[in-house]
């Protein structure tokens, strides 16, 4: 079993908002409001425990579309929150978990190299593939989704993992990959990346990626694009 103590500090993140390191909130930072809305902090169950996320969706509704939303690397900071209360405005469920509860609290990092290598790079691919699992038997359980309208959309990291995720459960009815690594080393926790997977891929992934992003090279974009056409 890992150490609960932890996840209650990542709980204290969730309802701070914004990790340190993308503070202060700009002054055009969107916030979308959260009247007739049921939105807040729930726990998940998973094999070893529970894990916080956010959720938002409609007050009082049930059998709704469920979107998984997938962080990136600072979290379920207020950015990610609001995407869900914005989906949850359009009628969907929405669900943040966070992915990083059992390795470290970002929120309390500033930098993003020590974020990277002191958690990021301990949270293993398979964990995330169950955790995100768990999300969809949680909604479905409780009513809130009906368990037939799956969607998966990520940032960064997060995008990254929406691309993984969408081989790993072909129940999914699309997902959106908002940039994000597409190849990469291989290691213990990250044995695959999206490139190498593309021809596994069974469900419609719309992926965007900027051409003057330096993070996501235009020739990896390119070979992702041939992948996916063969």
């Amino acid at each position: 079993m890992h150490d609960f103590t932890r996840r209650d500090f990542v709980v204290a993140a969730l309802a701070s908002g914004f990790a340190l390191a993308v503070q202060p909130l700009a002054a055009e930072t969107i916030l979308t409001p959260a009247d007739g809305l049921d939105a807040g902090l729930v726990e998940i169950p998973t094999a070893d425990g529970k894990i916080p996320a956010y959720r938002a969706q409609p007050a009082g509704k049930r059998g709704l579309a469920l979107v998984l939303v997938v962080q990136e690397i600072f979290g379920v900071h207020e950015h990610i929150k609001d995407v869900c209360r914005r989906l949850a405005r359009l009628g969907y469920l929405a669900v943040a978990p966070e992915l990083y509860a059992r390795q470290g609290d970002v929120a309390r990092i500033e930098d993003i190299q020590t974020i990277l290598q002191t958690v990021v790079a301990k949270v293993p691919d398979a964990q995330v593939m169950a955790d995100l699992d768990a999300c969809v038997a949680w909604a479905r359980a409780s009513g809130a989704a009906d368990g037939t309208r799956l969607a998966v959309t990520g940032f960064c990291w997060g995008g990254r993992i929406t691309w993984l995720y969408s081989v790993h459960n072909p129940q999914l009815k699309a997902g959106v990959a908002w940039y994000g690594r597409l190849e990469g080393q291989a290691t213990a926790n990250m044995p695959r990346h999206p490139l190498e997977l593309a021809r596994e891929l069974k469900v419609p992934v719309l992926g965007l990626y900027g051409g003057a992003d330096s993070g996501i090279p235009l020739d990896s974009v390119e070979r992702m694009k041939a992948a996916l056409a063969q």
